[in-house]
């Protein structure tokens, strides 16, 4: 039996090619180009930046697909802006690039002396190597550790080792003259609870009071255990309460409450860094039911084996604090952490070397012009373009830890910094960025024909907090990029 012809794979490559080439051109299969760039901003944006008083020149931005291709937008995209908290982006990369996802931090500890009828003939040692979330639990943990170990009595000191960092001298007050702000905490080998203190305020109603709970307790500081409770609005709590903190040795508050308030809880940075981990280690040691015979003290670890480590949370669920809620003393941590693991030095010196030398060989030309100061972006000097940061979201995309940064970032209208956000809720996975005179986001957006954009917007402006509606408005002209597609019912 002769073979059909359209059965013969040469003679049916034939009949094809011949078809095609009868076809008009728009009947031959293509693949979808991407449009030009507008020339300018979307309209929507415009008008948006038009209302709250900002210069579209204040704006940098460029959108494109996560895969690559035409940009779908590019507004001055190579220009330097300061990128606030988006610098996170940065780091957190990084930081799952060079140390991988499931990196932790170790806090080594020494029982140095034998233990005797509950008594520690010697020092307890813990060496901090900058371990992020060295938070109250944890902290309250490696104190357990210590009790079940029998110690009841440390005849000794409290050794802590903070050499693995070197972070310089900062006062909490130069950034913004805000010192009780948690999140201008400076790093720390040695970082417990973010040198911060959480009061918990619940009405009494029936005895007319407020009671007043301090977490931790901190060795040697006094603090009103009650206020006087009042009627009225619950507007400024904060305000009303009149908290005086300048006293390291007394938390007071010099006004009342309001009732209508229900518990509320107030995290602050204690006004005397230099001596919160004493004053911590001290005062929960004590709360377990320790006692110290001599004090606390500074030194260098010894190079014997510890008696007992406690490991931090993998930095896959670690980066997920530091963006989702922009953790700024998280990120200086993980910042001066590549530092330490990468080059032998945890200063700030040596982890910008490493960033900037990792950034450059992750997206090339793009990084021109950026200027790396710290990890988190807390600075007035830091730079970086919306091309340099679009670039490095889509390495990110094609990276193995993409799963691990895109769930680290705010999910619009669900989570973190964009839990309140309107814009393409459930589908923009974006990090914020803010501070004075700046505003931005970058990350990915999933658009209404399906596919997935990244969008990168900075404003650098005096006014810059008034252009927020035009970064929700950039936000929806992404996710709106086709028509959506309608339901059919199933029929059987």
């Amino acid at each position: 039996m002769r073979p059909h012809p359209l059965r013969c794979p040469g003679v049916a490559a034939l009949a094809l090619a011949a078809v095609l080439a009868v076809l008009p051109a728009s009947a031959a299969p293509r693949r979808a180009v991407a449009p030009a760039p507008p020339r300018g901003l979307p309209a929507n944006v415009e008008a948006a930046l038009a209302r709250g008083g900002v210069p579209g020149k204040a704006m940098v931005a460029w959108v494109e697909e996560v895969e690559g291709g035409r940009p779908r937008l590019a507004w001055q995209a190579e220009r330097p802006a300061n990128p606030a908290s988006l610098m996170k982006l940065v780091t957190t990369f990084a930081g799952l690039d060079l140390l991988g996802p499931a990196f932790t931090w170790s806090t080594p500890v020494w029982l140095q002396g034998p233990v005797v009828d509950g008594a520690l003939n010697g020092d307890l040692v813990i060496k901090g190597n900058g371990d992020p979330k060295l938070v109250l639990e944890r902290i309250w943990l490696l104190l357990r550790r210590v009790r079940q170990a029998g110690v009841r009595e440390i005849r000794g000191d409290i050794v802590v080792d903070r050499s693995a960092f070197s972070p310089g001298d900062v006062n909490p007050a130069d950034f913004d003259g805000e010192p009780l702000r948690p999140y201008n905490a400076s790093a720390d080998a040695l970082l417990l609870n973010y040198r911060s203190v959480l009061l918990t305020i619940t009405p009494d109603i029936a005895h007319g009071i407020a009671t007043v709970s301090v977490d931790p307790p901190l060795a040697g500081v006094r603090a009103d255990a009650t206020v006087p409770l009042v009627d009225g609005p619950c507007d400024d709590w904060r305000g009303t309460l009149q908290g005086d903190f300048a006293d390291p040795a007394r938390l007071a508050f010099r006004g009342p409450f309001q009732a209508a308030c229900g518990e509320k809880v107030w995290s602050i940075a204690y006004t005397d860094p230099k001596s919160y981990n004493e004053r911590a280690l001290v005062g929960m040691w004590q709360e377990l039911g320790g006692r110290l015979g001599h004090g606390f003290r500074e030194g260098i670890a010894p190079a014997t084996p510890p008696t007992f480590e406690l490991r931090s949370p993998a930095l896959a669920e670690v980066i997920r604090d530091i963006n989702k809620l922009s953790n700024n003393v998280m990120a200086q941590q993980l910042f001066l952490t590549l530092g330490a693991t990468q080059r032998g030095a945890g200063t700030p010196d040596v982890a910008r070397d490493v960033v900037r030398q990792w950034l450059s060989g992750r997206i090339r030309g793009a990084a021109a012009g950026s200027v790396v100061v710290n990890g988190s972006g807390l600075s007035r000097d830091s730079r970086l373009s919306a091309l340099a940061l679009g670039r490095l979201l889509q390495a990110a995309w094609s990276s193995p830890v993409m799963p691990e940064l895109m769930s680290s970032l705010p999910i619009a209208g669900i989570d973190g910094t964009l839990r309140k956000a309107s814009s393409a809720p459930g589908r923009a996975h974006l990090k914020t960025g803010s501070l004075r005179d700046v505003v931005g986001i970058a990350g990915y957006v999933l658009a209404d024909s399906g596919r997935r954009y990244v969008v990168v917007a900075i404003v650098n402006d005096a006014n810059a907090n008034a252009a927020r509606p035009a970064l929700d408005a950039l936000v929806d002209w992404v996710a709106d990029d086709a028509a959506p597609q309608r339901r059919v019912p199933h029929r059987p």
